[in-house]
This record gives structure tokens, sequence and C-alpha cells, in this order.
């Protein structure tokens, strides 16, 4: 391949200013696209919770309103039912000054409405003189103030629509009752009060249904019916919707086909609710403002982009001419580079294939390695139950001798399994995971340990919880690192005179398993769970079996740590999820 450098008279530059031109644009384009969708979330979300913020303290001034206007009017039933006149009306039935009466108290107090009936429900006293004779015998005030004996609360629902809010209590002389007085509240002043508002409100009663709205369609439904998506209605409606939700967080809920942030908060009363609904218009319109100050601003610097690449690539045209001798000598400079890259290519690839053939065979080695060193401990026990099978059976004690058979027959079924799990040293494992108790696999790794054990004179303590320490783990896995924990405090209190290995099994928040011998502990912590890492002679080790364990309790999602002790010696203790907490754990 051979480039050929441009003439001096060469109109070849300008094709790449234009494309120079064309990246910085589109660059810019990119930039201004970024900037504006960070800015727009980040502004909704600021003027979002801002405006969330101030819904709040509007939420909690109306639900104080309303609170105080019941708590006052909760009073004056109690001091209307005592009232000495009013009582005397209704024992005499002489209620020319009644309602008098109860008009003053009403511009005193300041309640809507005040009725006095008597024992048959018939009103005989009303601060509205229109409702003088009615009856009303059957309705809930009248007969829940009878029963119960005390002022009562009550919310009936109109014909016409809307709700009226009364308190009622019966008015008693000698223990009998003589009448009810009822005194009703005006919270129908507040809901007129938020209809002038931008924010539409409405309040629930503990069933969830509505009972005061600025939308006089929502009162006496349920809130969720009472809130149904309304399709807009129109398409283009529908895609200003999809563009808004699509620029801003989603919104809590939609009312006449406009995107709405929903606020709420409980009144403590009977269980009711008070929720606002706040359009997102303010929020839109703030961050719209901002963000055409910024779309002004890229297009102030595009324009500018422009001019100066114009003057730039005038330039460049004269300089290009100047430089066309230079490019002649940098384009066979180059010549000679491909070619040595080239080369040194040729060569590169060469030596991956032979790294990766070097990589192959110690990966052959690690797991010929790490087979061999989990098989032998299995092998040794093997080898010591058929002596002793043999020994048996020469002395006709064949029960004794299949019981060693059996023992043999649980070592080959260990063997498969580990054979089956070393197939690759890097395999994660965890699916033959079941309930097992710790205390059981240390009993099962001891009596693995028989023979070594009853080679030399160790003194062995345990400490085990009576209760069942329960893991979720693979038995066998699990034995397997408990065994290469004791081969190796064996093999450290090899020099000792008096080998002691202490076994320590504890339950809390996690179940801990520790292994301490009284060897001379371990030189070198950092490097100490690599693989074929070890301090052992040739022949004795090959430094694989805490490299194992540590994969198989990570495995587990526990921890396998090392420190060296006070005392003298080394300790290890493996930490493993309790049941019931291992997916805590894995997480």
């Amino acid at each position: 391949m051979q480039d050929s450098a441009p003439s001096p008279d060469d109109t070849s530059a300008a094709p790449g200013i234009t494309w120079r031109l064309k990246l910085v644009v589109v660059a810019l384009v990119l930039l201004a696209v970024v900037v504006v969708l960070v800015t727009n979330r980040w502004m909704s979300e600021r003027f979002t919770e801002t405006t969330r913020n101030r819904s709040e303290v509007r939420l909690a001034l109306y639900s104080g309103n309303l609170l105080t206007e019941l708590q006052r009017t909760s009073v004056v039933p109690l001091l209307l039912a005592r009232d000495p006149a009013l009582i005397e009306a209704l024992m005499t039935g002489d209620f020319s000054a009644t309602s008098a009466r109860l008009i003053s108290f009403q511009a005193e107090i300041g309640a809507a409405s005040i009725l006095l009936l008597d024992r048959d429900g018939r009103t005989v006293g009303a601060t509205n003189r229109n409702l003088l004779g009615t009856n009303h015998r059957a309705d809930a005030f009248f007969v829940d103030a009878q029963r119960v004996k005390d002022t009562v609360f009550t919310a009936a629902r109109r014909e016409a629509g809307g709700y009226d809010f009364t308190y009622s209590r019966a008015v008693s002389q000698d223990n009998k009752t003589i009448g009810v007085i009822v005194v009703a509240v005006d919270l129908m002043k507040y809901e007129r009060a938020w209809a002038g508002l931008q924010d539409a409100v409405l309040v629930t009663n503990s069933e969830g249904t509505v009972i005061l709205a600025t939308e006089p369609r929502w009162r006496g439904l349920p809130l969720d019916e009472a809130l149904t998506l309304r399709d807009p209605p129109s398409a283009i409606s529908r895609a200003l919707r999809v563009t808004a939700d699509w620029a801003q967080n989603p919104p809590d809920a939609y009312l006449r086909g406009e995107a709405v942030m929903r606020t709420d908060a409980r009144v403590p009363f009977r269980g009711w609710r008070i929720v606002t609904f706040t359009a997102y218009d303010s929020v839109r319109d703030r961050v719209n403002g901002i963000l055409a100050l910024e779309i002004m601003g890229f297009a102030i610097l595009l324009a500018m982009t422009f001019y100066l690449l114009s003057r730039r690539a005038w330039s460049q045209s004269v300089s290009f001419q100047r430089e066309s001798a230079e490019l002649r000598l940098l384009n066979a400079r180059l010549q000679r580079e491909i070619a040595e890259r080239k080369k040194v290519q040729k060569d590169l690839e060469v030596a991956e294939l032979t790294l990766a053939q070097s990589s192959k065979l110690a990966a052959l080695g690690e797991m010929s390695a790490a087979v061999s060193h989990e098989l032998n401990q299995p092998l040794a026990a093997m080898k010591t139950y058929l002596a002793g099978a043999r020994l048996l059976i020469q002395r006709r004690r064949q029960d004794e001798a299949l019981s060693s058979f059996q023992r043999i027959d649980d070592l080959i079924e260990r063997m498969t399994a580990i054979t089956r799990q070393l197939k690759s040293y890097a395999r994660k494992g965890g699916e033959a995971f079941e309930p097992v108790d710790v205390r059981l696999c240390v009993s099962s790794a001891l009596s693995m340990m028989e023979p070594q054990l009853k080679q030399r004179v160790v003194r062995i303590t345990r400490t085990l919880p009576r209760a069942p320490v329960m893991v979720m783990a693979d038995r066998l896995r699990l034995e397997q690192v408990i065994i290469n924990l004791l081969r190796n405090a064996l093999d450290a209190t090899k020099d000792v005179a008096t080998p002691q290995i202490d076994i320590l099994l504890s339950l809390g928040d996690t179940a801990m398993l520790g292994v301490r011998d009284n060897g001379h502990g371990i030189v070198d912590l950092d490097h100490l769970f690599e693989p074929f890492y070890t301090t052992k002679k040739p022949g004795e080790g090959v430094g694989l079996g805490l490299a194992i364990s540590w994969g198989i309790v990570k495995d587990l999602g526990g921890r396998l740590t090392a420190r060296n002790a006070e005392g003298g010696g080394a300790v290890f203790e493996v930490q493993l999820p309790i049941l019931g907490k291992e997916v805590e754990a894995a997480e």
C-alpha cells in the first residue's frame, strides 16, 4: 500500500475541513441534548420537590382547619344538653322561646345550625324556623343519640349530593331521654374555599368514600372510582400527555386528562384522610424557562463555532500547501512503520498461541494436583478399613467386617463426589445445597481423620452446642473444608511435644467454626489462601487445601479467615450464615 502526498495546488483539503466542521457541530448538538436532558430531569425533580413541600404545608393547614372546626363544634351539644331552659321547655312542652334561645346560642358559638327535637323526633326548636315541625324520627343522628347516650357524630349524604355533618346528644332528665339536641358542622365552607384554589382537594372517611371534594362528581364515590383515568378528548391531547410523561417523572394521577401530583395526609378524626392534587403546570413553566435559556446559549455558541471554524479553514488551506513536502516524508516513514508493525503483530500471535497452550497445561496440572490432594485422605481411610476388615474376616467376625465394607463404600461415593466437584477448579457450586447440621459435619470429618489421628498422640477438644447448628450448604464440600483444616492442624503440630487441636463451634448471628492448634503459627498470612502456596517440604503437600477450602466457603456464602493465636499456634475460623439468613447473606 502506497499513499501519495497532495500536490501544492491540490484542493482536497476542503473536504477535510468540512468533515471536521460536521464533527464539531455534531459534538455540540450532542452536548446540548445531554445538558438539556440532564437539566430537565434535575430541575424537574427539584421544582417538583419544592411544589410537593408547599402542597404538604397547605395540606397540614387544611387538615388543621377541619379538625379545629370539628373539635370546636363537638363541645356544643354537651353544653346545650345541660341548659336548664331547654330542659324546662321539653318537660313542659312550652317551646315559644326555644328557637330564639337557639338563635342566640348560634350567634355566640358560630355553629351552622341547631335543632332541638322532642322524644318523638319532631323539631320543636331551630335556628332556621322553616324547619319547625319537621320529623327526624328515622334519621341516624336521632336514633344514635338515644342509643349511645353520648355525643354522636353523623355524616349523612343528601339526595342532591353532598353531606350533612352533625353532632347530636340526648337531653335527659331523671335518667330519661326527653329530647335530642342536634348541632350542624359547616364543613362545606372549606370545600367552597378550596374550590377557589388551583389544587383539587378531597376528604375521605374511614371506608375510603369521598365526603368532601372540590369536584362535585366525586362525592359519595370510592376514591379509586373517583380518580378513574379518563382518556383525553383528542389525539392531540394524548400526544401532549405522552410528551409530558416522557419529559418528566411519571405523574401520580390524571385529572381531566392533565398530569397532577398527589399529596395525602391523615386527619386525626375517625380515620379520615385528606388528599390534594396539584398540577405540574407551574413546574413545567419554570423548567421550560431555564431550558429555553440553555438552548439559546447553545445556539449562540454554535454560531460562534461556525464563524471560528470558517476562518480557521481558510488559514489551514494556505498552510496545507506548505506542508505537502513534509507529508511526503512522513508517508515514507509510515510505510516503514507499517511493515515493522505487521512483523511485530505476527510475533505477538505466535506468543499468544504459546501462552494459551501453557495456560491449558497449567490448568491441567492444577486439576490433577487438586484431585490427588483431595483423594489422598479417602484412600488412606480405605486402606485402614481394608486392613481392619481383613483382620476381622480372619477372626470370623463377618458382621463387623461388613460394617468396614460399608464405610469403604461410603468413601468410594465421597471420592466420586470429589472428582465430580473438581472437574474444574474455578467452578462455582451450590446446586446440592440442603439444610446441614454443622455438628454432624464435624463428627463425620473426625471419623474420616480417624486413621491419621491413631498414628499420633494428639489431644483433640471439641466444644459443640447442644442444639443443632443448621446451615444451608453442600454437606460433602463442608466436610471437605473441615478435613482440610484438621489435616493442616495435624501437619502444623508434627514437631510439637504435646500436640493439641481445639474445635469450637458457636452460634450467634452466624455459625462460627474455629480450629486452633498449638503449632508454630502462620508465617505469611497474605498469601495463605493462594493456590500452590505451601510451607511444607516437597512431596508433603501442593498448597491447594486452603485455596480449595476458601473457594468452597465463599460459594456457601461464608468467609474463611486465619490468624495467629496469642499463645502460639494458628486459628482458622469459618463463618457461615445460619439457616433462614442465607438469602440475607447472599445479598
